[in-house]
């Protein structure tokens, strides 16, 4: 009933207020103190902008990625079901383009991200990630095609990541895929979630937990930190965002547990912990190791307990929200909204909790001219356009 109610209000064109629960941060999880001061719990803000939405498409089953198309060609929409959409400019919504790879569309499975090749208006090269189904499970995969120019079809699919092993657990994929300013893409991995699966995020040969980076045809390149391994970095949960800052350097954000979701900035060849520490605790109340910090791991960047359960992120930069130039803009699914992140000198400094009511929040595209669109991840899930009211 409630998304029903903000649905009729962003339709009618009425304002939202940015911070309308008076949120505050709540009881924590874990008592482990954080390793210094702006690694958690930033000074909550309010910005006093009123925030103007409007749905540009619904009746979508669990979006889950979206990528913008180059001289107002709409946006690519995925369905954790199975589907690849087209949403014209316009807010027509076109079928399912044909070609898209089978996927495992159980639990957490499903067409999870897409994202256009840097020279996609020469190539119309597109890249998805998806829960590939196999003999003895599923797996996090990528796979790079060829949008036909009406785009009601892929062409040439080619799988150019495969995590192994298979897992016969639908949860955890990860993963979001992006191109890097050298021409390479990053990849995030899960770790499949149960206990004996998650300590796989610490092996090197294997792909759960990891940020990969591959070239655009799956081979691996020079400076990889692992020689001849696509594993960028390790001991990693569920990364489930990922985004390139102003200066170029990669940011992801992961699922914690019972508390624990972690802003990391990975680094070459760095392990960032999972499982052996964690800022959360297991679901059932039970310790994940014996403390949040230890020799050989990396901290993270920002961490949250209770969580936000993070979905797709995007720094922000354009005319409308100008202030927020630089600032990191996360889908969460709980407690939901958009949270908005202010860092500097890679600290964060201030955070901000907006669009609450829109629930469960699975991807952020910030648009050319500063305004940005959210997927609410729902059966009926609809693709709303955020502006400055007035």
């Amino acid at each position: 009933m409630q998304k029903t109610i903000i649905s009729f209000i962003c339709a009618a064109g009425l304002s939202v207020p940015a911070c309308a629960q008076g949120f505050t941060y709540g009881a924590r999880n874990t008592d482990f103190p954080p390793a210094f001061p702006e690694q958690f719990r930033a000074p909550l803000i309010d910005s006093d902008v009123e925030l103007r939405t409007e749905v540009l498409a619904d009746g979508l089953v669990n979006p889950w990625g979206i990528a913008t198309l180059p001289e107002g060609g709409g946006w690519l929409v995925t369905e954790r079901a199975g589907r690849l959409r087209h949403l014209a400019a316009d807010g027509t919504l076109h079928g399912a383009i044909e070609g898209v790879p089978e996927v495992l569309a159980e639990r957490q499975g499903g067409m999870l991200d897409v994202v256009l090749a840097p020279d996609f208006a020469e190539s119309r090269v597109i890249y998805l990630t998806y829960a590939k189904p196999l003999s003895d499970g599923s797996a996090t995969a990528a796979a790079r095609m060829t949008l036909s120019d009406d785009m009601a079809r892929v062409e040439g699919v080619e799988d150019i990541f495969v995590q192994s092993p298979p897992s016969q657990t639908a949860a955890h994929y990860g993963s979001r895929i992006l191109p890097l300013p050298d021409g390479t893409l990053a990849i995030t991995a899960g770790e499949h979630f149960t206990e004996d699966q998650r300590q796989y995020a610490q092996d090197l040969d294997k792909t759960y937990g990891k940020v990969l980076r591959v070239n655009p045809d799956g081979s691996v390149p020079a400076g990889n930190p692992f020689d001849g391994s696509p594993v960028w970095s390790l001991g990693h949960r569920n990364p489930q965002g990922a985004a390139i800052d102003a200066a170029g350097d990669l940011w992801t954000i992961e699922h914690g547990p019972q508390g624990g979701d972690e802003l990391n900035r990975p680094e070459a060849g760095k392990n960032y912990g999972w499982p052996v520490i964690s800022y959360g605790q297991n679901y059932n109340g039970s310790p994940i190791g014996p403390a949040a910090a230890a020799e050989g791991f990396e901290q993270p960047v920002y961490f949250w307990d209770p969580v936000i359960a993070p979905g797709g992120m995007a720094f922000h930069d354009g005319e409308m929200f100008a202030d927020w130039n630089g600032d990191l803009l996360i889908g969460s699914l709980n407690p939901g909204g958009v949270v908005r992140l202010r860092l500097e000198d890679g600290m964060v400094v201030e955070e901000e909790r907006l669009l609450m009511d829109l629930g469960r929040v699975r991807d952020v595209e910030i648009l050319a001219d500063g305004s940005f669109l959210v997927l609410t991840d729902y059966p009926d899930g609809e693709v709303v356009r955020v502006t400055p009211e007035g």
